[in-house]
């Protein structure tokens, strides 16, 4: 090989390998940072998450997926009685207000 081409390709392929280990830590830290389960070289996972803390976790945030959903239940359906007293007829709507309020005397 002419070593004018020796001396340029020798430090391309430095340059390359040492962004290929760099971007790799740099993947590497932020699975960890961001709590993502690191993998083998085949794809697997190196620590499985399965223990207790995180079964309970999930447990937790799954009833309190439960409640707030029951909540926006609720309040679609106030939202629905609110929206049918704004574009009422407002005869109708003093009508029926004067009907609960009862018979006067």
């Amino acid at each position: 090989m002419d070593p004018m081409i020796a001396n340029i390709l020798a430090p391309a392929v430095v340059v390359i390998g040492v962004s290929a280990v760099a971007g790799w830590v740099y993947t590497t830290r932020l699975r960890i940072k961001h709590g993502y389960p690191l993998d083998g070289a085949w794809g697997q996972a190196v620590y499985p998450k399965s223990d207790q803390e995180a079964v309970e976790r999930v447990r937790l945030l799954s009833q309190e997926n439960a409640q707030l959903r029951a909540e926006l239940g609720s309040i679609k359906d106030r939202l629905a009685s609110v929206e049918k007293i704004v574009v009422d007829d407002t005869h109708r709507l003093t009508a029926e207000i004067e009907a609960l309020r009862g018979p006067t005397n």
